[in-house]
């Protein structure tokens, strides 16, 4: 079918004189199903909507945001599949020289707060055209929120863009039902029942939750936790209620309950639509779109995931209800991707946002909804998790049978806490033989059982017994394969002497991290509350947090310097201390050494 609209030609080609919907995206014009703008555009056009693509506009006027002329049924606006802020800044809030998402992996093709900037352009061309904003940034902007880069609490991203309706989490119901409405001829001011949005009101039913004011979260921080919990508590369609935040001038932005999770054939519907899987032609005299180099091979076999990493920002986005696609499904996408002509015989993965999870948690979860006061892992898998690896073991086997298909790799990542949990070790098995290259990435995040308390994720004896067994199943199959660990620097919670027990036990172990990320406090998360909050919000008690500059960059190091250093210019001390264990040696460095900026290095205090 090619590729949608970007250009008044492209219309006239097609015979239309009036597009339905104009999608603005900060991205390049990818039209691949791992790019939300793919997603939305092929399912509108599905439902027989005209549908033009507006990629990465010229901000700086409203020209480039007439260039379809008036849509008949209103503005789409996304920042991109990543939240412009993050694209733009590193976590030491450097500006990023790259974008991958962007013609030749240049940055500048998409400003600040995309999803703002656009919306009000938008509006400053056409004042009463009925303005949707939706994608990463507006989901986890949706309401009052902790922004790192401004270093205050900000309004619903709602309310600054503009815009009639926000669509949270995955859009694709939604968008259909909004698109339907206004096709009946409704206002967009007046669609305020549809979940799985957030709308403007000036009154609010009597079964809304109320949360606490913006100006209460803005200047209290124990409100700001209150209010996160109450979020936090109301994100599953069964048992989450509609809640709402009000603001001085008596308006309220109200969050209907989320959308149910696609279903399987729904998921399967997605992805059967016919997407050409590639960047728009255009891009490929600038060098193409470096991001479709990740995905180009890989295969999304589900979604949402019940984790609950404190950091991570799925469970408000997708959901903590896991649904998966077809082996049927999955496996008529393998057969496609051999068939493009750079394919040279390697999917690169098969999963979601944790690739082991193929179903939801327990069956509760679909009569009642998730638990709003219980993790389904931590702080140890729930006495009611279904856990189960022989559907994932039938979807990997499947993609390995198909003609042209060489090896099948897992990159997403694998949850080895549920895979511990398993009785039935096989999937190790069928892992380390057959989807592992050398490496396998798995992200513990950190060692200190403190530290992984306030991450939520498993402490350090489970990591460490799945070390063991993928040692040993990799030995029983002579091959030799080994670990490399993700990790977090700077969590809330972790101090210096945390991130000195993490370099040592590196040491130790023989693992050599690829990567420390440190902490990036993004909108939407647990985390990100502790980090403004200073507190826990299931407890309210106090939550050390490594804020300074200095002493961020200290316990991340550069490129895992910490680690390095401690092995080669603390080596001697460390030596002489061995009479006083890795806890004297670590009480000594938090005591005497520092972090010089001019360098970047670890030096002695003195």
């Amino acid at each position: 079918m090619g590729f949608l609209p970007v250009s008044k030609k492209d219309m006239e080609d097609r015979g239309w004189q009036q597009v339905d919907f104009v999608i603005v995206t900060g991205d390049a014009y990818v039209d691949h199903p791992s790019f939300g703008t793919a997603i939305i555009s092929r399912v509108l056009e599905r439902f027989g909507y005209k549908v033009a693509i507006l990629a990465q506009p010229d901000w700086k006027s409203t020209e480039d945001f007439k260039r379809f002329g008036r849509p008949r049924l209103g503005f789409l606006i996304n920042s991109g599949n990543v939240d412009s802020m993050v694209n733009h800044y590193s976590v030491f809030k450097r500006k990023r020289k790259q974008d991958a998402y962007s013609p030749g992996g240049k940055a500048g093709y998409r400003p600040d707060r995309a999803v703002i900037v656009y919306g009000n352009r938008v509006r400053e061309a056409y004042k009463d055209v009925p303005v949707i904003i939706g994608g990463i940034e507006a989901s986890l902007r949706r309401l009052g929120h902790y922004d790192y880069w401004s270093d205050k609490v900000r309004r619903s991203i709602l309310l600054d863009s503009g815009a009639d309706i926000l669509i949270y989490g995955m859009g694709e119901r939604a968008v259909i039902q909004i698109a339907e409405a206004l096709e009946a001829g409704i206002d967009a001011s007046l669609i305020g029942w549809i979940p799985g949005t957030c709308v403007k009101a000036h009154e609010v039913d009597d079964d809304t939750v109320l949360l606490p004011s913006f100006e209460e979260i803005a200047e209290d921080k124990a409100a700001y936790c209150k209010s996160f919990m109450t979020q936090y508590k109301n994100n599953d369609h069964i048992s989450g209620h509609k809640i709402a935040e009000k603001y001085s001038e008596g308006l309220y932005v109200v969050q209907n309950p989320p959308q149910p999770p696609l279903e399987r054939d729904e998921l399967d519907d997605i992805y059967d639509l016919p997407y050409e899987r590639t960047y728009h032609p255009m891009y490929e005299k600038n060098g193409g779109i470096p991001g479709i180099k990740e995905v180009k091979f890989s295969i999304v076999s589900s979604r949402g995931c019940f984790g609950g990493c404190a950091f991570c920002a799925i469970t408000y986005h997708q959901g903590r209800q896991v649904r998966s696609r077809s082996v049927e499904s999955i496996v008529k996408e393998a057969e496609q991707i051999t068939q493009l002509d750079d394919f040279h015989g390697y999917i690169h993965d098969v999963g979601g946002p944790t690739a082991n999870f193929r179903h939801p948690s327990c069956e509760k979860q679909l009569k009642y909804g998730v638990c709003k006061n219980k993790d389904c892992l931590y702080p140890s898998p729930c006495e009611n998790m279904l856990i189960d690896h022989s559907d994932y073991i039938k979807v990997l086997r499947a993609v390995r049978g198909v003609p042209g298909v060489k090896k099948v790799f897992i990159r997403s990542g694998i949850r080895y806490d549920y895979l511990m949990a398993d009785k039935d070790k096989s999937f190790m098995k069928e892992l380390c033989e057959h989807h592992v290259s050398g490496t396998l990435k798995v992200a513990p995040e950190h060692i200190s059982d403190r530290v992984l308390g306030y991450m939520r994720k498993p402490n350090r004896r489970v990591f460490d017994e799945f070390t063991d067994l993928y040692t040993k199943t990799n030995k029983k199959l002579g091959k030799k394969q080994y670990l490399i660990p993700y990790l977090i620097s700077s969590h809330p919670g972790s101090e210096l002497s945390d991130a000195i027990d993490l370099a040592l036990y590196l040491k130790k172990s023989g693992f050599i991290p690829d990567q420390v990320q440190d902490f990036y406090p993004t909108p939407g998360t647990l985390a990100t509350t502790m980090y403004y909050t200073e507190m826990d919000p299931f407890t309210m008690k106090k939550v050390y947090v490594a804020k300074n500059m200095e002493e961020k960059k200290m316990q991340a190091g550069e490129s895992g310097s910490l680690y390095m250093t401690l092995d080669a210019f603390y080596r001697p001390v460390y030596l002489s201390m061995r009479g006083q264990g890795e806890e004297g040696f670590s009480r000594y460095i938090s005591n005497n050494v520092r972090f010089h900026t001019a360098s970047r290095e670890l030096v002695p205090d003195h």
